[in-house]
């Protein structure tokens, strides 16, 4: 094995989010202006360019592979990379997982399952269909609901993510938990983020979870929890329903300092940080066949990846002009 990624403030980088798309069929108002224009496909890595970037990062100490969008499950080919990289799982690879809307996972779930995946996390912001409609633009919740149940029938542990909205879906955090409980389901909650413009007022929509947690507390016991994750959830166990409450706060309460993450752009562009543009490209690398320059380019990365992200939920432009979805979350 090649030396490990460790950054300049001692941080070891064993989990990397692969973006194998900046393609949605939704359009989340936090996420996504309500027009959109994609990459072509021929800027694009190939399946195969991801499944050898994959062996790279393995060969490099990245033990976590999540794989991300956009929605990477409307990526055509998706599944035959995931078994693929599942043949890597036992192998320098620990774990293989992905981030999805729902929207097709009723389909994918079995096949998931069968090449390694453990478990998933789906992006979920109501439970009321017309307010998911209204925040996701075009989605429909009874698809999302039906692709989640298929996955829980495949044995896939699931996670529900859901971003908590001031004056869109607030009064819906503890219902939203209860529902995880009683399906067995763990929850996290997610402050927005400003990346990208969108027509909405991000500012407005801004619900600090210190706040939401001090309100949940009033109802039920929260105990941290000894679970720990590769991401920058803190956990709660909730003792009255049984389930595991996680909490995501880039702004109210910065987890930068234990940061092992780098994100990798379905081009093939790697950041450092979400909410800086220090990268490295590694795309005409790869199409060169150069694993030493490729090597090269990601120490180059490591070495100069920002102590922390400086998001500020106020600034009249966002911290970073790209959409989540061209990061890949």
């Amino acid at each position: 094995m090649s030396c490990g990624l460790i950054d300049s403030f001692g941080r070891r980088i064993t989990y990397a989010r692969l973006s194998v798309t900046d393609r949605c069929d939704l359009r989340c108002r936090y996420c996504m202006a309500e027009k959109m224009s994609f990459l072509p496909n021929n800027r694009l890595l190939s399946l195969e360019e991801l499944e050898a970037l994959a062996d790279l990062l393995i060969a490099r100490g990245v033990s976590k592979l999540r794989l991300t969008g956009g929605e990477p499950l409307v990526r055509r080919g998706i599944l035959d990379l995931v078994d693929r990289l599942g043949a890597r799982l036992g192998r320098g690879l620990q774990e293989l997982t992905l981030t999805t809307n729902g929207t097709q996972l009723a389909g994918a779930a079995r096949r998931l399952a069968a090449s390694g995946v453990k478990r998933v996390n789906v992006s979920l912001d109501s439970l009321d269909p017309d307010r998911f409609a209204h925040i996701t633009r075009r989605g429909r919740l009874d698809q999302v609901l039906d692709g989640i149940a298929a996955a829980k029938s495949a044995g896939l542990r699931v996670k529900i993510n859901m971003v908590a909205l001031r004056g869109l879906n607030e009064d819906e955090i503890e219902p939203m938990l209860r529902w995880c409980a009683s399906h067995d389901y763990d929850l996290t909650l997610i402050e927005t983020m400003p990346l990208g413009e969108v027509e909405e007022d991000r500012e407005a929509h801004y619900l600090p979870l210190d706040a939401v947690k001090r309100e949940l507390e009033k109802r039920f016991t929260l105990v941290s929890s000894f679970t720990r994750s590769s991401g920058p959830a803190r956990y709660f166990d909730v003792s009255e329903l049984g389930v595991q409450l996680g909490l995501i706060t880039p702004l109210s309460n910065n987890f930068c300092a234990s940061c092992n993450r780098i994100r990798i752009t379905a081009t093939g562009t790697v950041y450092g940080c979400l909410g800086h543009d220090q990268r490295v490209e590694l795309r005409d690398l790869l199409r060169r066949g150069g694993a030493k320059a490729v090597d090269a380019a990601l120490d180059e990365l490591v070495a100069g990846k920002p102590q922390r992200h400086n998001f500020d939920i106020a600034a009249a432009v966002p911290a970073v002009t790209r959409h989540m979805s061209v990061t890949g979350g």
